[in-house]
C-alpha cells in the first residue's frame, strides 16, 4: 500500500475510531467481532489465550483455583483499566496541546514515513502541561501510573495515535495503546502492569506480550500501509520504573511470524471443532 502524506495521516485517523461491531452472543467461546459485511474477526488476545502453552494455561487454572482468585482477578483488572485510562488522558491532551501549539506556529515536519511530528521540545512541554492538569488516579493505580507517567514524559518524543485499533485479512482484530516515537524511534506501545517483579512475570507472559505487539504491527501496516519495526511492552509496577521491552528488527519480524503461526493453529482448531 502506498499513500501520500495526507493519505497516510488519513488512514491513521481512521483507526481511532473502533471500526467493527462487537458481538457477545453469537459465539459461546467469547466475543467477537463483525465488519458491516458480517466479516468475523477474534480478538487478539482471545487467539494468543486459546494457544499459550499447557503449563501457562494449567498455572493460570491453579491461579483461578486459589481463594479470593475471583477478587483478586477484578482488582487486577481494575487497577490496569485505570493505569490505561490514566495513561491516555496524558496522551490526549498533550497531543491535542502540540497540536494547536505546532498548527499555530506552523512546526509540522514530515518524516519518510508519511508520519507529521512537531519539535521534541514542544512534545515534552506538551506532556508537562498534561501531567500537571492531570487528575490522581485512584489508590490501586497509583504507583503504577506514577511510574508509567514518568516513563512517558522521559522517552516519548512524539505522539501520532492513542488507543487504535486494527482487523486484518487474517482474522484478528484488537487495539494498541499507542503509536509513539520513543527517543526518536516510531513504535508501537503496549501497557500492562504486575505486581510481581519484572522477571518473574517475563518469564511467564512476555512471549504472549511480543506477539500481542506484533498483531497491533501487521495490523496497522495492513489498514495504514505503515511500517513499524520496534514494538515498546511497557510494564508498569507498584513502585519504581517500568521494566521496558523493545522488540525491533528480526525479533519483531519473528514475533510477528509466531503470531500469524498460532493464529492458524486457533482458526484450525474451531474448524476441527465445529
Amino acid at each position: 500500500m502506498v499513500l501520500t502524506v495526507a493519505g497516510t495521516q488519513n488512514a491513521l485517523a481512521g483507526l481511532r475510531r473502533w471500526q467493527l461491531e462487537r458481538d457477545d452472543e453469537s459465539d459461546p467461546g467469547g466475543r467477537i467481532y463483525k465488519d458491516s459485511a458480517g466479516t468475523i474477526y477474534h480478538s487478539v488476545t482471545r487467539i494468543l489465550s486459546a494457544t499459550a502453552p499447557e503449563q501457562q494455561q494449567e498455572a493460570l487454572r491453579k491461579w483461578l483455583e486459589r481463594p479470593n482468585s475471583e477478587g483478586d482477578r477484578a482488582l487486577a483488572a481494575e487497577r490496569g483499566t485505570l493505569m490505561h485510562s490514566h495513561a491516555e488522558y496524558l496522551l490526549k491532551t498533550a497531543n491535542k496541546l502540540v497540536r494547536n501549539t505546532a498548527n499555530r506556529r506552523g512546526l509540522w515536519r514530515t518524516g519518510t514515513d508519511g508520519l507529521e511530528r512537531a519539535p521534541k521540545a514542544i512534545t515534552a512541554w506538551g506532556l508537562e502541561k498534561a501531567i500537571q492538569g492531570a487528575p490522581s488516579p485512584s489508590w490501586s493505580a497509583s504507583g503504577y501510573a506514577r511510574g508509567l507517567r514518568h516513563w512517558i514524559a522521559q522517552n516519548i518524543t512524539a505522539i501520532h495515535a492513542v488507543e487504535f485499533s486494527v482487523h486484518s485479512q487474517h482474522g484478528f482484530a484488537g487495539s494498541a495503546d499507542g503509536l509513539l516515537d520513543i527517543a526518536g524511534t516510531l513504535s508501537v506501545v503496549d501497557w500492562k502492569s504486575t505486581k510481581k517483579s519484572a522477571h518473574a512475570c517475563m518469564d511467564t507472559v512476555l512471549e504472549g506480550y511480543r506477539c500481542q505487539a506484533a498483531a497491533y504491527v501487521l495490523g496497522l501496516k495492513e489498514r495504514t500501509g505503515i511500517e513499524v519495526d520496534q514494538a515498546a511492552i511497557v510494564l508498569a509496577r507498584r513502585t519504581g520504573a517500568p521494566s521496558v521491552t523493545l522488540v525491533r528488527g528480526q525479533e519483531l519480524r519473528d514475533a510477528e511470524q509466531r503470531f500469524l503461526e498460532r493464529c492458524s493453529r486457533y482458526f484450525s482448531d474451531i474448524c476441527s471443532t465445529a
